[in-house]
């Protein structure tokens, strides 16, 4: 276990994003920026961990590209649209990483942990024993745990998750909540 005073300007942040940032789709995904709906919560905690991570990297599973329900340029387009209002707001975003593969096991999609590879890769500087990953499922903490990273569990799709929880070192109701937690 960790103490989030020891967060300092060498942390980085791994978000999850659907579920997260936004409003996650019931049984569906968020296929065009008219769909995506921010969490109010999440908007006001973008610029708080701005200012306390140096680097800020959302990790996502996008299956419903190669499920032929959206295209990469919609993706493209959402993640576009949300970076430019997470800017308007003082937040940051410095990199999306995203896997459209539909086979579960595939080497980017969490679980796995491909893309924290990937975001070493662009990043040398992030360490991942300094680095949390943020997420709403018990896939994005598996992803944390395979990676070396701590994890938070932000409980606004399955509050029903067990806490205390071996794949979890935190719980928050949202990410504002964490936020204020680590300041």
């Amino acid at each position: 276990m960790f103490d989030f005073k020891n967060i300092d300007a060498h942390w980085t942040l791994f978000l999850d994003r659907d579920g997260v940032i936004n409003f996650e789709q019931r049984n569906d995904y968020v296929k065009s920026w008219s769909e995506f709906k921010f969490y109010k919560e999440s908007l006001k905690a973008l610029p708080l961990l701005a200012n306390k991570f140096s680097t800020i990297v959302i990790t996502t599973n996008q299956k419903g590209v190669s499920k032929g329900l959206m295209s990469e340029t919609d993706l493209s387009d959402i993640h576009e649209h949300m970076v430019i209002e997470i800017n308007k707001v003082g937040g940051r975003i410095d990199h999306i990483f995203y896997c459209t593969d539909l086979e579960d096991d595939s080497k980017n999609r969490k679980p796995q942990p491909g893309m924290a590879f990937q975001a070493k890769e662009l990043f040398p500087s992030i360490q991942f024993e300094k680095s949390i990953m943020v997420g709403n499922r018990t896939s994005d903490m598996e992803f944390g745990r395979n990676a070396g990273l701590y994890t938070v569990f932000l409980a606004t799709t399955h509050p029903e998750t067990t806490f205390p929880n071996p794949l979890i070192d935190f719980r928050f109701n949202h990410l504002l909540e964490f936020a204020e937690a680590i300041q």
